[in-house]
């Protein structure tokens, strides 16, 4: 019986229960994917976190997966062209990706790389788009020596990968258990806490020309404030109250200009990973049966890397 996750009330795990849904054939522009992975990321549970309108329960939860196809509406062709029962493929943005079975618009379909496993592809596109997004709206080149606050987290993992790819320096803040992570994408680690700036300034082989931020400090927007001259090079996707305030550019999904952009990316990324121009490191992975103690682990200290809930 095909089984997905709902959010049955507002708060923490244990709000998770399962339900079983009804297949029915997908129609025109759809298809049916058998889900192998659901990736795992803080909007996932932010979706159900306490305090909102009871009268929108119960949700759906996760917004990635990777899978098979089960089966195509009539006359439907996934986002990548063709598709046929059996192939193997990429989800994102869709809802109520923490599920044994999906039905989806195929435009939100792409074939997935045949070198990722399905845990990984399954991870890749919110951070990557994400991550894309930042580098995009602060311009980021060749040359540019960039600040990222939060390298060693999922979204800067994806800055680190992409910012090389187009030849910019990243000093990247991290604590020091993951600086072999963050030099492992090349970036230039630097320690959060008293005397970042004093850091920053020493690590960087000249001006930094922009900053972008993962997590939301005010150390983070207030170092980047005094490193960065243009204030429309430094974005934040976790302090919007601040961007707003110190008229920095912020980047997030109530932001109109954001959901398109990223769509528009999905492909892009899905090549370069093909070449192997971007990995997706894996921490943990969990039953699709248990994902309330997959949710937990995601909102706690985990290890390094992508969490998901496989089959």
């Amino acid at each position: 019986m095909a089984m997905q996750w709902l959010a049955a009330d507002f708060g923490g795990p244990e709000v998770l229960k399962q339900a079983p849904i009804d297949l029915g054939p997908p129609k025109r522009g759809e298809v049916t994917i058998e889900v192998r992975a659901a990736g795992m990321n803080p909007a996932d549970y932010k979706h159900f976190a306490a305090g909102q309108d009871p009268s929108l329960l119960p949700l759906t939860i996760g917004y990635e997966a990777s899978g098979v196809l089960l089966a195509i509406g009539p006359g439907t062709e996934i986002a990548t062209g063709g598709g046929a029962v059996g192939d193997e493929v990429v989800a994102f943005q869709v809802t109520g990706a923490y599920a044994s079975h999906l039905t989806v618009t195929a435009s939100d379909v792409f074939a997935k790389p045949t070198n990722l496993s399905f845990a990984e592809a399954a991870n890749l596109l919110l951070v990557g788009t994400t991550a894309a997004e930042m580098l995009d709206v602060t311009r980021v080149r060749g040359g540019d020596v960039v600040l990222l606050h939060g390298a060693a987290g999922a979204v800067g993992t994806s800055v680190l990968q992409q910012a090389r790819l187009l030849g910019a320096t990243v000093i990247g803040t991290a604590s020091k258990a993951n600086f072999d992570a963050v030099a492992r994408f090349g970036g230039v680690p630097v320690d959060y806490g008293p005397g970042l700036e004093e850091q920053v300034r020493a690590a960087a082989p000249g001006p930094v020309t922009a900053a972008l931020d993962t997590v939301g400090t005010d150390e983070a927007i207030n170092v980047s404030l005094a490193a960065v001259a243009d204030r429309q090079r430094i974005v934040t996707i976790a302090a919007p109250k601040r961007a707003k305030s110190d008229g920095l550019q912020w980047v997030g999904g109530s932001n109109p200009k954001s959901g398109p952009y990223r769509a528009s990316q999905r492909a892009r990324l899905l090549q370069m990973a093909a070449r192997g121009d971007i990995i997706v490191p894996i921490a943990m992975t969990f039953s699709i049966n248990d994902a309330p103690s997959a949710v937990a682990a995601l909102m706690g200290e985990h290890p390094y890397g992508k969490l998901a809930l496989v089959r």
